[in-house]
Parts: C-alpha cells; sequence; structure tokens
C-alpha cells in the first residue's frame, strides 16, 4: 500500500526529487546518511556556496530580530552549529542555547565549537516541554522538513507567549536563467572546489540535493500561510538579494 502524503510537505511535486526517494522513510534515510558523511567538510562547502551569507548575516538576522543576552534559543536543524554559533554570541552570557538536529555527524562538528545542549531530534516532534524557550531559529533547513505544519506546531508549543521564530532560507530566483546559475553554481562549482581545498568529505551529493531542494521548494505565501495556521501572530517575510528569506512569527 502506498504510503500516505504529508500534510504539507516544503518541496513541491518534482520528478527530481523522485530521484533520491520515494518515501517520507526513505527521505530520512537518505539525508541523515548525506549529512553524515559530508559533516566534516560541511562548513568548508557552505563558505565556498556563500549562499549561507556569512557568519555577519547570520548574527545580524538574529539580532534585528529580537536575540538578546540571557535568553533561552532553540536552534532547530542546527547542524554543524552555522547559527548556533551566532546565536551563542548574542544571548551570552547567561543565555541557554539548545541545538536540535538530527543528524549525529552535524552534532559531532558542532561540538568542536560549542559546549551546548544538543538533542538528537526531527523539527516535527520536539522533545522539550511547552512554553520552554523564548526563541526558535532555523538557518537554510526548512527545505528538509516533510510536514511544516507539524514543525510550525512543534515551535509554537515549545516558544514561551510572546517568543518569536525566525526561518532563514534561500528562495528560489525569479528568472530561469538566475535558477540555472545557482543549479550549477550549487551542484557543481561548489563540490569541484570542495575537492580541490582538501575537503575530507564527500559533499558532492548533498550539494546537488541541496540545488534540486530550492528549485523544488513551496512558495513564501505557503509557509507564511502555515505559520499562521500554525497559530502564529505578526507574520511576514523580508528578501534580500532576491533570495535570502526570513520568515517570521510571534507566539500570543
Amino acid at each position: 500500500m502506498a504510503e500516505s502524503q504529508p500534510r504539507n510537505t516544503a518541496l513541491k511535486a518534482d520528478p527530481r526529487m523522485q530521484t533520491y526517494f520515494a518515501s517520507e522513510e526513505e527521505r530520512r534515510a537518505l539525508t541523515q546518511t548525506m549529512f553524515n558523511e559530508a559533516a566534516g567538510g560541511y562548513d568548508k562547502a557552505e563558505s565556498l556556496t556563500a549562499l549561507g551569507s556569512g557568519s555577519w548575516y547570520r548574527r545580524d538576522v538574529l539580532r534585528r530580530n529580537g536575540v538578546k543576552p540571557g535568553m533561552t534559543l532553540l536552534d532547530v536543524a542546527a547542524g554543524t552549529g552555522l547559527v548556533a554559533v551566532e546565536a551563542q554570541r548574542l544571548i551570552a552570557p547567561n543565555g541557554r542555547l539548545l541545538a536540535l538536529d538530527p543528524s549525529p555527524g552535524m552534532l559531532v562538528e558542532l561540538a568542536k565549537k560549542l559546549t551546548v545542549e544538543t538533542i538528537e531530534a526531527f523539527a516535527e516532534a520536539i522533545p522539550l516541554p511547552d512554553n520552554h524557550v523564548d526563541f526558535v531559529s532555523m538557518g537554510y533547513a526548512l527545505r528538509h522538513v516533510d510536514d511544516i505544519d507539524l514543525a510550525f506546531s512543534e515551535y509554537l508549543r515549545v516558544l514561551r507567549p510572546g517568543g518569536r521564530v525566525c526561518i532563514m532560507e534561500i528562495s528560489r530566483p525569479k528568472s530561469r536563467f538566475a535558477q540555472q546559475m545557482m543549479r550549477f553554481h550549487i551542484g557543481g562549482v561548489v563540490p569541484f572546489l570542495a575537492r580541490l581545498t582538501g575537503s575530507l568529505a564527500d559533499v558532492k551529493k548533498l550539494w546537488a540535493y541541496y540545488s534540486d531542494t530550492i528549485n523544488a521548494s513551496i512558495d513564501p505565501e505557503t509557509i507564511m500561510t502555515a505559520l499562521r495556521r500554525a497559530g502564529f501572530e505578526d507574520v511576514e517575510c523580508s528578501v534580500s538579494l532576491g533570495i535570502f528569506r526570513e520568515y517570521l512569527g510571534r507566539k500570543p
């Protein structure tokens, strides 16, 4: 019997995705394997991509959207800690940082940078109590969430009243030419340069997957509608350079 479809996946139906997986079970297994294998070389590949926009941008996004000293912050899909490092700088010295990711390999790399609480789990099932954190961040990983309704409901649940969510994401460029250039850069140039510069991990497959998920990602309005449906207020989306988006919401 065919597996039931998720209520609101972060990816549109796209033939390219069918080359990677045929079910949610396969997707989770595949992405966990890719992230584990690429963990050691992930930061180098990300810096070569430059589409993560740099530590200065991540820190500025968090600061502009209300991250302050003393906060308890949950970074979802923390990966190797690129967002978490900047969050820690902003909430120090008395804040508390929780880093959640389903990839143990990524969390191992994160632990080399930060001494923080790590949680191996998916965004759709966060093992934290209700009303537990002041801020939820997510950096460039929404495309890897199978059910954004469940994930956003979890974000709302763990946030304290008045707490905010900030989701950073790369969106698909409007022009076909720009889409092709981004695909070539992420899926071809970056893996090639990563190998030339001595990356210890094979990032080629993961970066090709990144490129395909950007092109298959759902529209911004669909994401904002899902945030409102989950119960968030003051939902908005800002965009920089045509591709960097910040999705924001506040828990009543």
